[in-house]
């Protein structure tokens, strides 16, 4: 079963402090660059992230102690 730290039906962007949960905008940033964290829109110059994309990536990245990590 998938936990939500995310409202699923809510987009984020940039400055709205519920993405400090997975990291600050500078973090959120070389991921992007790098091809790495939750998925994304971008807008012009906005980026979105919709709370759907960061639920799914918060619990592809979750790890079960003591089963190590696949």
């Amino acid at each position: 079963m998938m936990a939500n730290l995310f409202d699923s039906t809510r987009n984020y962007v940039l400055g709205d402090q519920e993405l400090e949960i997975i990291g600050d905008r500078d973090l959120l940033a070389q991921w992007r660059h790098k091809g790495m964290g939750p998925a994304f829109y971008k807008l012009g110059r906005k980026i979105i992230y919709r709370g759907e994309d960061l639920n799914r990536w918060a619990n592809d990245n979750r790890v079960e102690p003591g089963q190590g990590r696949g």
